[in-house]
């Protein structure tokens, strides 16, 4: 089995640096992206390390726009065209941790070839009724000219809703960012957005399409068959809000009893100990 992890990131290489040491198995590539608005010279030293791989190409990304899968498809492609053969891609963040031991995400991963792992809401969650409005309206984030939330707000003020392209069923939710993909899977993934030129337009007009764009297209696939819904990361959104909770050492007893692999967010500017707690597992 072997598993590459998208990392993507844009600070704190020292935080970057205690994540793959602490996932570091021989089963295990990490293939890290820097936002190209940050300086890359921090970060280069990481490349010293086993099994780790920086993108070639970086994006300028924008918070809640298309940006950020379409860097993640376009990475994907790269991780499956190497000459490194891959079960698995996980899609992940430089704030993420493991709470379990490696070996123990080694053997999970292990028995579970072919499948891949999605969190998703409910459909008759409250969070749908609320996503409806990120693709039915025209959202301008993806661009970076001057002027585009003006013509945003024109074109919420005089364009009907917009229907969702391709697929009349739509799914997601707020954990749905970070999954990890079967290399079937993401192939197939990479196969519609490379072709369907029309759902990438439409996609490149709405808001946070994270969190439901690449959900959308596996569940309406043959691939749903084979999806596991638990991404295996634990996410704490009880304070509310855009951004998930930052974990700290009060937040040790409920990691270390959770049944998840992973967790997010964490910050080595808030707290460090209670990373160094979870290196003892």
């Amino acid at each position: 089995m072997k598993k590459a992890f998208l990392i993507m990131a844009y600070k704190d290489p020292s935080q970057i640096e205690r994540l793959v040491k602490k996932l570091y198995h021989p089963n295990f590539d990490f293939y890290i992206h820097i936002d190209k608005k940050f300086d890359f010279e921090p970060f280069q030293y990481l490349e010293t390390f086993p099994n780790v791989y920086f993108t070639k190409d970086r994006y300028h990304m924008i918070w809640g726009s298309y940006r950020l899968v379409e860097a993640i498809v376009k990475f994907m492609d790269v991780i499956l065209e190497s000459p490194r053969k891959y079960d698995f891609i996980s899609a992940y963040t430089g704030q993420d941790y493991p709470i379990k031991s490696i070996d123990y995400i080694n053997d999970y991963y292990s028995r579970h070839l072919g499948s891949s792992f999605l969190e998703l809401e409910p459909q008759d969650s409250e969070w749908y009724s609320r996503c409806d409005y990120r693709y039915t309206a025209y959202h301008m984030g993806y661009y970076r000219f001057r002027g585009r939330y003006i013509i945003q707000r024109i074109l919420q003020k005089i364009m009907p809703k917009r229907n969702f392209p391709s697929y009349t069923k739509v799914y997601g939710g707020p954990r749905s960012s970070w999954w990890t993909l079967s290399s079937d899977c993401a192939k197939y993934v990479i196969e519609v957005l490379n072709t369907n030129k029309r759902l990438v337009r439409f996609a490149k007009y709405t808001w946070a399409p994270d969190e439901f764009l690449i959900p959308t297209i596996i569940m309406n696939s043959k691939f749903k068959d084979k999806v596991i819904l638990d991404s295996g990361r634990y996410i704490d959104w009880s304070q509310g809000g855009w951004n998930p909770k930052i974990l700290t050492i009060d937040d040790y007893e409920a990691l270390i009893k959770s049944d998840k692999l992973y967790a997010r967010k964490f910050d080595i500017n808030v707290d460090t100990e209670i990373l160094d707690k979870l290196d003892e597992i």
